[in-house]
């Protein structure tokens, strides 16, 4: 299979039922950011921590699911991939059980830290824009509401890794001045 084909030359791209689109498209904003944050969330790994490790892979899959969705103008193709609420509500068991090693966050802190810490940041924060294209998409064509939710949740996520790693290996979280 060769990696490249000439198909975008002029500014447009495939989408998974093989129609084609501007690759300036909300649709491939959105999943073009969400690869970027798949992306981020590789470069954090290893981390040196194994517990958030293993969520960071399985995140990693995600990612690429809503990507796959994004990049399907039929939200309801049975044959796509699909994130659901299971997903989600995966994620929001994580950040409990990781928030529980933090102590209560009682103001904001600046994002940084260690050089795990920093990249979890780092991801959070790609995670965000990507939620943010998801949702101008959502405002236009149909989407998954799951994996919009799912992308809410993980910048959750990643927040609350970025704080454990940082305290595991003993940052000191800063906050802003004002």
């Amino acid at each position: 299979m060769k990696i490249y084909t000439g198909r975008g030359d002029e500014g447009m791209t495939d989408l998974r039922n093989m129609s084609r689109v501007s690759k300036t498209s909300q649709r491939i904003e959105a999943y073009g950011t969400v690869d970027e944050v798949n992306s981020l969330v590789g470069r954090v790994r290893p981390s040196g921590h194994g517990d958030v490790d293993e969520r960071l892979a399985a995140v990693q899959n995600h990612l690429h699911i809503v990507q796959a969705e994004f990049a399907s103008p039929d939200p309801d193709d049975e044959d796509a991939p699909h994130i659901g609420a299971d997903h989600v509500e995966r994620l929001e068991g994580w950040i409990d059980d990781f928030d529980d090693e933090l102590e209560p966050l009682e103001e904001f802190i600046l994002p940084g830290g260690g050089d795990a810490g920093a990249r979890l940041h780092h991801a959070r924060s790609v995670c965000r824009r990507a939620e943010r294209r998801a949702v101008a998409l959502a405002g236009d064509e149909p989407v998954n509401d799951a994996a919009v939710a799912y992308l809410n949740r993980l910048s959750d996520a990643l927040f609350v890794w970025a704080r454990v790693v940082n305290q595991r290996e003993g940052v000191v979280e800063e906050s802003p001045d004002y």
